[in-house]
């Protein structure tokens, strides 16, 4: 199985990744984010460095994609290869930060690895409220986070909303997390653990 964790920044996805590999014994594939080479630079000017960084998450995600369809195992994956062009790369040309010239090109590029791309068999969306992504984000406490604006945060969950609403690739969970803290209550991962069982058992009935 492929199932994948989506969400804004700061919505719990890494670390519900990580729990959930951890209690199914799935291997768990993550966003390029310790290593990537231009994040510290496009949160102090995103103009200049968003199409590099876009670019970046492309690659690195096709290439992880084609990792998982190789790999006998089920893998659990931190964000999706649709997330990188219909939220991120949509939100930085809708607010100016990617110029129509580039955002063709990487739109181009999306649109010719999308035809080797297999969407995962469930889909895990955690929704989170503003507050509860600058809570996160804030607790989390990495420098080039810092530099985030509350208006990229709001963009990027209406982005996600209206992607969420229309996905018609495969099983979709929706998960809130607003009123949610899963690592420091077992109860509540235990909840999201329910939910995901009776949509993994719906995918072998």
């Amino acid at each position: 199985m492929h199932i994948a964790v989506s969400g804004n920044i700061g919505s719990g996805k890494t670390t519900l990744t990580e729990k959930l590999a951890k209690h199914y014994g799935w291997k768990a594939e993550f966003e390029a984010v310790e290593n990537n080479p231009y994040l510290a630079d496009f949160y102090e000017d995103m103009k200049r460095w968003s199409f590099h960084l876009q670019v970046y998450f492309l690659n690195s995600r096709f290439n992880q994609i084609n990792k998982i369809r190789q790999n006998a195992e089920s893998v659990i994956q931190d964000r999706t290869i649709y997330e990188d062009a219909y939220i991120f790369a949509a939100n930085l040309h809708k607010s100016n930060l990617i110029s129509q010239r580039d955002y063709d090109n990487y739109l181009n590029l999306f649109h010719s690895m999308i035809e080797f791309v297999q969407a995962p068999d469930l889909l895990i969306y955690l929704k989170a409220d503003i507050p509860k992504l600058v809570g996160q984000i804030e607790k989390r406490g990495r420098d080039y986070e810092n530099a985030i604006r509350i208006d990229y945060l709001k963009n990027l969950n209406s982005h996600y909303e209206d992607w969420i609403s229309g996905y018609d690739k495969g099983k979709l969970l929706i998960v809130d997390v607003n009123d949610m803290d899963f690592v420091a209550y077992p109860e509540h991962f235990s909840e999201i653990v329910e939910k995901v069982d009776r949509e993994i058992h719906g995918l072998f009935s």
